[in-house]
């Protein structure tokens, strides 16, 4: 089989290294470059420490991977910086791109030039991504609030949602900061950015795809959990539905789902970290409804789904690369 050629930019954070991880045991793909300018002839090894003898990459500050030579450019880079990297540099027309910032999410800043992003939720849009040649991969939160909400909406029974979500450090991304300091995390949480976090909008735009009549008033409030990595969300919506026709319109909506499970059980973070896996478990109280969701931030809310899209944009088992789960503590 003839494997999928792969370019990383920003190949040194937490997504990139991530994305390093999976891609370089993917039987399917083959990393043909990392780019790092900051790095550039350090072996991947010393930045991603884990992955001594696992790999003999180096990253490099060479782009003339952008005018062919590869099939699939994987941009992990901040928020913000994938739409100026694509407007400085050149990518030939062939090479298929695959966002993890937030620049193209949003419908109306959804192209550059000639190329328009799908957004990449598989669970909602698998084949528009089948079919794609860009990829906008949705955020951490919205990811796993999404996964949440998307059965309510297609029934049309949302319209005022009350969430919370905590995620671990990993979230705030790899350079340091007050608050992602050891010292700061151990022991303590915050509420931040109260309804008025950046995911709000693709979650709004991706729940009027299937509820389009009636308006949605989603509140979000995220905290900063004093953990690495993985998100738990609560979502809380007035519903009439008995726990039996929520159990069947839940476990109906993602029944082909790859990734996204629903639970009878109480669910817990330990469940999806280090998986590529959502679990959604639905908790009717009285006339209210309280939906758990959880999943890994760096894996189904980043660089797991990130491959997940490209396994479906090149015809590839989605599930392909991305079995994960090793331990249970």
């Amino acid at each position: 089989m003839q494997k999928i050629k792969v370019g990383i930019i920003g190949g040194a954070g937490y997504t990139g290294g991530e994305l390093i991880r999976l891609l370089i045991n993917h039987p399917a793909a083959d990393i043909v470059f990392i780019n790092s300018r900051s790095n550039a002839g350090k072996p991947v090894s010393d930045i991603h420490q884990d992955l001594l003898g696992e790999t003999n990459l180096a990253f490099t500050e060479d782009l003339s991977g952008l005018n062919g030579g590869i099939d699939v450019l994987f941009l992990c880079l901040g928020h913000g910086e994938s739409k100026k990297f694509l407007t400085e540099n050149k990518v030939a027309d062939p090479i298929r791109i695959i966002d993890l910032a937030n620049d193209f999410r949003l419908n109306k800043q959804s192209a550059i030039g000639n190329r328009k992003f799908v957004y990449g939720l598989p669970e909602l849009n698998k084949e528009e991504i089948k079919k794609a040649r860009n990829i906008a991969n949705p955020g951490c939160f919205a990811t796993t609030i999404q996964l949440g909400l998307l059965p309510l909406a297609k029934a049309g029974l949302l319209e005022e949602v009350y969430t919370t979500g905590i995620t671990g450090s990993t979230g705030a991304g790899q350079s340091p900061s007050a608050t992602s300091h050891f010292s700061w995390r151990a022991n303590n949480i915050q509420a931040y950015k109260t309804l008025t976090h950046q995911h709000l909008g693709e979650i709004g735009e991706s729940l009027l795809q299937l509820q389009p009549k009636g308006a949605i008033d989603l509140n979000f409030v995220p905290w900063r959990g004093d953990f690495t990595r993985g998100i738990f969300i609560s979502s809380t919506v007035h519903c009439n539905l008995s726990a039996e026709e929520l159990k069947i319109l839940y476990k109906d909506f993602y029944k082909d789902a790859a990734f996204t499970f629903v639970s009878d059980q109480p669910i817990f973070l330990k469940q999806v970290v280090n998986t590529n896996k959502a679990i959604i478990q639905p908790e009717k109280v009285g006339s209210k409804l309280v939906i758990h969701s959880i999943a890994d931030n760096l894996l189904k809310g980043a660089s797991g789904q990130a491959v997940q899209n490209m396994n479906l944009m090149f015809g590839v088992d989605e599930k392909v690369g991305l079995r994960l789960k090793t331990a249970g503590f």
